[in-house]
Parts: C-alpha cells; sequence; structure tokens
C-alpha cells in the first residue's frame, strides 16, 4: 500500500436496524482499539430500515431493532444513520405513510449528528426537502445511474449530498479523474456489488422489491445469473470486475480524491457482513482476535 496518511475512507455500512447487535459489540472494539483496525478509515453512516416500511427500497429488510434503540447506538458513537427509503415506485397518496413519516422526524430530531435518507423517488425527494430540511440525501444506485454524463447530473444536483453510482461506473478512472474536488467529494462507491457486469435487469430487480415493500403484486424477478442459485458470495463478488477492494481503496481511489465507499449487505446474514468489516477495516493479524471477540461475546446464535 501507498502512504496514505493524508487520506481517509469513509466506509457506509449495511443493516442499521438488522444488525444491530453486530454493531453494539463491534463499534466499541472499534473505538478502544485503534490497533486492530487501519489508521486510513472510519465509519461514515450505518443505513438500513425497519421491517414493514413502504418507503423501503432496494432490499426487503427484516430487522427488528427500534429506532430509539439505533440512534442511541450511533449517538454514542458519533456515527451518522441513514434510512433507506429508495422505493422507486411511489405514488403520492404514499407520502402520508404514519410510520415512515416517524421515522424520519425521529432522525431529523437526533440532533447529535445529521442524519440522513437514501431516496430513489424524485417525489420522495421533494417531500422531505420541504417537510424533513435537517436530514441530508443520498442518490440511491437503485436508479441505476450506467451513464457517466447520467451521474455528472446527479451530482451537480444540489440536492444530494451523496451519489451512489451505478457499480458499473467503478472502473471508469479516465473519466472520474478529471472531476473536481468538490464532485468527487459526492461520490459514493458501491464496493462489493454481486451483480454480473452485464446484467439487463437491475431495474426490474429494484422495481419487484419496491412492488413487494409496498405490498402490490406484480411480476416477481427471478436473478438470471448463473451464480445467483448460490447465493451471495463475498469469494466470488471479488472476482467481479468492478469489485474495490482495500488495494484500490487506497493505492487509486483515496489518492484520486474521493473518500466514500458502500458496503452492501443488508439482505445478508451478520456472520458474512462480518467477514466484510474484518476485509475492509481490520488489519490481517487482528481479524481471528476481532472475530472471536464478536463470537464470544453471546452472539453465536445470530450466526
Amino acid at each position: 500500500m501507498k502512504n496514505i496518511e493524508k487520506y481517509k475512507a469513509y466506509y457506509h455500512l449495511p443493516g442499521l436496524f438488522e444488525f444491530y447487535e453486530l454493531y453494539r459489540i463491534f463499534l466499541p472494539l472499534f473505538r478502544e482499539h485503534n490497533e486492530y483496525f487501519y489508521d486510513w478509515c472510519e465509519i461514515g453512516s450505518i443505513y438500513g430500515a425497519p421491517s414493514d416500511c413502504i418507503w423501503g427500497g432496494g432490499r426487503i429488510e427484516d430487522g427488528v431493532c427500534g429506532a430509539q434503540t439505533v440512534l442511541a447506538l450511533m449517538q454514542e458513537y458519533g456515527i451518522s444513520a441513514r434510512l433507506t427509503f429508495s422505493n422507486s415506485l411511489l405514488c403520492e397518496e404514499h407520502l402520508s405513510d404514519r410510520k415512515c413519516n416517524a421515522l424520519c422526524a425521529m432522525f431529523e430530531a437526533d440532533g447529535a449528528i445529521t442524519n440522513g435518507v437514501i431516496v430513489h423517488s424524485e417525489r420522495l425527494a421533494e417531500y422531505l426537502k420541504v417537510k424533513y430540511p435537517g436530514l441530508y440525501l443520498v442518490s440511491s444506485t437503485t436508479k441505476v445511474l450506467t451513464d457517466f454524463q447520467q451521474l455528472l447530473n446527479e451530482i451537480e444536483r444540489e440536492d444530494f449530498r451523496y451519489v451512489v453510482p451505478d457499480f458499473r461506473l467503478n472502473k471508469e478512472l479516465d473519466k472520474l479523474r478529471q472531476l473536481s474536488d468538490g464532485q468527487k467529494a459526492k461520490v459514493e462507491f458501491l464496493c462489493n456489488e454481486c451483480c454480473r457486469p452485464g446484467c439487463q435487469d437491475r431495474k426490474r430487480c429494484y422495481e419487484s422489491v419496491s412492488r413487494e415493500a409496498l405490498g402490490e403484486s406484480g411480476p416477481e424477478h427471478h436473478c438470471a445469473a448463473a451464480s445467483g442459485k448460490d447465493g451471495y458470495r463475498f469469494s466470488d463478488v471479488m472476482k467481479n470486475p468492478e469489485f474495490i477492494g482495500i488495494n484500490e481503496i487506497t493505492e487509486v481511489y483515496l489518492p484520486m480524491g474521493f473518500s466514500n465507499f458502500k458496503i452492501e449487505g443488508r439482505s445478508l446474514g451478520s456472520a458474512l457482513v462480518l467477514e466484510m468489516l474484518l476485509y475492509y477495516m481490520v488489519r490481517p493479524e487482528h481479524q481471528l482476535r476481532v472475530r472471536e471477540e464478536i463470537y464470544l461475546d453471546n452472539m453465536l446464535d445470530l450466526f
């Protein structure tokens, strides 16, 4: 790795509600044992949504931890909490949903640190700007921005603090290098997407999840990838040509001026998410120790 003392990577981690028990143990280790972790990385946010949120999208979660409990943990460690409200099929009548509005009001009132919302719907984005101006907005990768000019247009919008491009733009390095410092600060790369680069069904997949969140009937999406039947395997994802690993983060993206990196995994189990945290954040010589700390803290039944 290059000398990157002046650079800092900010990871945006999955499972705000679903993986509360994992973060309850991981975050104290992150704070109290600096020697375990790479000194060039921080946690920029943890994102997710509780179950039965009709504004939800991207993935269907089953997290049941209460919002106040989640916010208390994020406040204790000074971490921004993001609600993943990336449903792409919202209509006007959906904006009055009591549960989603109550969550936004609670996250806006948290006060200690600014929280955010990941959005797809333009209708929802406009509503949130007016109703909850204290929450920052993130443009969701579910928009599938595969054209670089589309990405530029999205970055230029003042509505969004961050923009998550489609993973297939991850390696457009010549074009990415030409962005201004301000533009680079808004880009948040999706590092570990399992979808194959040639997939033509990505929008239909997200729309299927959006319909499910709304409780509506419609065509169910089935992944056509050869590896789809095997589920998410991090070892296979690392072979994806668009995968961004720690060597690329430290040797390519950080020196280029990019600092925000999103890790997907809301619909995966705690054990697999832990492996991602170990890979991206923990020094190899301390990974076993951190894994043992997690497993031995009465979490074995969660894996």
